[in-house]
């Protein structure tokens, strides 16, 4: 008689534990559920951050969910890195970045992350070439001119950059090398100034991106010998590609997303085939094609291969000629 009540009671007490169970892993909510975070380790109106508001933009439409844009700016972009490094992995936080998250752990003496194997590539978003232009006092309208007239006059020429590790003056030492020439850096801390001075003609040359030197070039302020691209290119019709006189040469600024190491591969797929996506469309093409880049979205495992394939190149090139950002 008494096994009757106790297993009434064991019975009693199962269905009550049974309705006080949590939901099954299988009727989560799918991702996201929540808005994103998409960390900018730099400055409002730069390439990673217009390039971010753009792909956050249209992400949010496709998510259903806000994808905010978070500036963490200082350092030379390792705070904003940082903080992404330590966020929790649960997919609500990316990190946008520019070109010189490959050249950061070549210039600085150390770094409080590893930037090969503490992020997980998501999408190269997009890239575009940089110009060779020059003031139009410079009697050299084409590279060959230039590097004939660099030759003839070693050290005469001056060369202006607004930062010892920017893309301005990487590439510009990749250019020395190529061509067997000696010019000299004159570094400048804005680039109003130095653009100022470009025209001027107080200096000579420069790199520049399509958005900052293309109004000058068309108005015929400055004058372009070439541009950065392996071939020539739609931003800048008529202009020869650095590649034809210097065979091999390619080098473009470019921005890429990631996310903490750890978050699940399902999350950085889903990422991933979202960034493709919009990438892709028509509007966001026309928009990027307007600050001279191009559209990429590509595997993870694609910008893996490229971040360690600039990281190698550029250091090279950061150690070979002693560049340091003191």
């Amino acid at each position: 008689m008494k096994g009757k009540p106790m297993l009434k009671f064991f019975q009693l007490l199962f269905l009550g534990g049974s309705i006080a169970l949590p939901p099954a892993a299988g009727l989560a909510q799918p991702y996201p559920s929540k808005p994103i975070r998409m960390i900018v380790p730099n400055a409002p109106g730069g390439l990673a951050d217009v390039a971010a508001r753009l792909v956050a933009g249209k992400l949010s439409e496709s998510f259903g969910q806000q994808v905010v844009v978070d500036n963490r700016v200082g350092a030379g972009s390792t705070i904003g890195t940082l903080a992404a490094v330590r966020a929790t992995p649960d997919g609500y936080t990316v990190l946008t970045v520019f070109d010189s998250h490959a050249t950061n752990p070549h210039l600085f003496s150390k770094l409080e992350y590893d930037t090969l194997n503490d992020l997980a590539p998501v999408s190269l978003l997009v890239r575009g070439p940089m110009l060779l232009v020059a003031t139009p006092q410079l009697p050299a309208s084409n590279v060959q001119e230039f590097v004939k007239m660099a030759k003839s006059k070693p050290g005469a020429i001056n060369f202006l950059t607004v930062g010892p590790g920017s893309p301005a003056r990487l590439f510009m030492e990749l250019f020395k090398s190529g061509a067997g020439i000696d010019v000299t850096m004159v570094s400048y801390k804005g680039a109003g100034p130095a653009m100022a001075d470009l025209m001027s003609g107080q200096v000579d040359i420069m790199f520049g991106t399509i958005p900052t030197v293309g109004s000058f070039v068309k108005s015929g302020k400055l004058k372009a010998l070439a541009i950065t691209s392996e071939k020539r290119n739609e931003f800048a019709p008529g202009v020869p590609a650095m590649n034809e006189v210097i065979p091999g040469f390619r080098a473009e600024v470019w921005v890429g997303m990631f996310a903490p190491v750890k978050t699940p591969a399902d999350i950085i797929a889903k990422l991933n085939a979202e960034s493709v996506k919009v990438l892709a469309t028509a509007d966001l093409k026309a928009r990027f094609a307007e600050q001279g880049l191009e559209t990429v979205g590509s595997t993870p495992a694609q910008l893996d291969q490229w971040l360690r394939f600039e990281s190698d190149r550029w250091g090279k090139v950061i150690r070979d000629n002693r560049i340091t950002l003191e």
